[in-house]
């Protein structure tokens, strides 16, 4: 007994690698989608790649399959997750054809059912064989994977920005960046005219402006990720460092977030410039009485106005303190 469990375990492991080597994504290297790939192929631990089959399989058919021969016994209301989060992507991977039998087959039918693609049964064949890199191969050749297919669904969603030097950058969907593409290409030709961007904190964190030049030359060091504003941008002729937040989903510049900012950037506290941001006033309003004093606060939807909260001047920098909070 012992030994079927370790090799159910190779087995699953082994899927999981086929899996991406035919580049499925990280979702879908999870033991579901290895034990769903062993099921369309009908192995279990009695059994090697070779004998790899694809005989057509509806969703219930396949949790036969893995409660009888994989020691999985999924619950009923797993067939939905499994059919939406395993078997689509394999379809759109090209690892599997639907209703072969019946492409027309009504989406309500309780028939509806999966098999390998015939072209996918010489690399499931060749697991473990010294041609295995070359029936991958010629699978792939032609193939659009669905991680290929992933990354130009991410592609496609970025957020184009264009800086105020004039060069683009692309920032990922979601998130603050729709908030951030106008904090750049509104608030800074408007209020930080000539205003270079030295950091842009994108969503999924890859994006990085290379001003390290520019920095080392004003002095300034950007903190580590997580602790830097959204955005900071260096005026060069006035000597201001704009720190930026975006205020869509989390809190603005409050009486802490200001603390904390003047700590990091303390070789600069007597040029920095405190703009809280948010995508209109409604959402300005949830965060008004949290707003600290000498801040900017500015609204995307009238990017024309700057609501200054107190302090000597309209705009500028302070030659603030901790003390002074």
């Amino acid at each position: 007994m012992q030994d079927v469990h370790l090799r159910l375990n190779e087995l699953i492991e082994q899927a999981r690698d086929v899996l991406a080597d035919l580049e499925m994504d990280k979702e879908r290297l999870n033991e579901r989608s290895s034990m769903t790939l062993l099921a369309l192929a009908h192995l279990d631990a009695n059994s090697s790649w070779s004998d790899a089959t694809n005989d057509m399989y509806t969703t219930r058919m396949l949790m036969d399959w893995m409660r009888d021969h994989l020691g999985q016994d999924y619950a009923a209301n797993t067939r939905e997750a499994i059919r939406r989060f395993t078997l689509h992507q394999f379809s759109a991977g090209a690892l599997i054809e639907q209703n072969a039998d019946q492409p027309d087959r009504p989406i309500n039918s309780p028939k509806w059912n999966y098999r390998l693609n015939p072209n996918l049964l010489p690399v499931l064949h060749a697991v473990g064989t010294e041609v295995y890199e070359e029936r991958l191969r010629e699978f792939l050749d032609g193939v659009e994977t669905w991680r290929q297919q992933q990354a130009k669904i991410r592609a496609m969603n970025k957020v184009p920005v264009e800086l105020p030097d004039g060069t683009g950058v692309m920032l990922s969907a979601g998130g603050q960046n729709a908030l951030i593409k106008d904090m750049v290409e509104e608030f800074c030709p408007r209020y930080a005219p000539g205003g270079q961007v030295l950091y842009i904190d994108d969503t999924d964190h890859t994006h990085k402006v290379d001003q390290e030049a520019l920095m080392a030359s004003a002095g300034i060091e950007i903190p580590e990720h997580g602790k830097a504003p959204d955005l900071v941008v260096w005026m060069e002729d006035r000597q201001w460092l704009f720190l930026m937040e975006a205020c869509s989903t989390h809190g603005p510049i409050d009486v802490i977030r200001k603390r904390e900012l003047i700590e990091l950037f303390a070789p600069q506290k007597s040029k920095i410039v405190f703009v809280p941001c948010f995508p209109d006033r409604s959402v300005m309003r949830q965060y008004l009485t949290d707003l600290a004093w000498e801040t900017e606060a500015w609204c995307a939807s009238d990017p024309d106005h700057v609501i200054h909260l107190d302090g000597e001047r309209f705009m500028g920098p302070y030659d603030f303190g901790v003390e002074e909070l």
